[in-house]
């Protein structure tokens, strides 16, 4: 199987995923962040619920030498947490409050709701940006402490 195939079947698989849950509407993820008004538990059986084939994935990715379509695995690194990861996870989740979605959903959205899911994806641009451009700027140097 080809990586374009797998890649669309996967993408498929997820954005079906998103839409059989309620995931693409941001009204039911802003009840999930609702703790003290009307909250509303579903996310949190749709995170759960993804563990599930998670962890199995896991289990089967030790035993295989090699990825099925693919040379090597790439497997993220386990960084320490820095402050960029803290800003960045901040960024998230305070736009996740806000919008009601994520990338992936904000994505699946645009075949469901194309105005409100593309303001998302507009400001989501529009982060991405402004991460480049602060990537860029000269870093002062940090005295390394060993």
């Amino acid at each position: 199987m080809n990586r374009t195939l797998i890649s669309l079947i996967a993408g498929m698989l997820f954005g079906a995923g998103l839409a059989v849950s309620g995931m693409l509407d941001p009204v039911r993820v802003r009840g999930f962040l609702d703790l003290f008004g009307r909250w509303d538990p579903t996310l949190a059986f749709v995170m759960g619920g993804a563990m599930i084939p998670m962890a199995l994935a896991w289990l089967v990715q030790r035993r295989m030498a090699t990825p099925i379509a693919e040379a090597a695995f790439h497997l993220p690194d386990t960084d320490p947490v820095t402050p960029r990861l803290l800003g960045g996870s901040a960024m998230f989740g305070i736009g996740w409050a806000l919008g009601g979605l994520c990338p992936g959903p904000a994505l699946a959205a645009l075949a469901i709701n194309p105005l409100a899911a593309m303001v998302f994806i507009v400001a989501m641009i529009a982060g991405f940006i402004l991460v480049t451009k602060i990537d860029a700027l000269p870093q002062p140097a940090i005295a390394d402490a060993r």
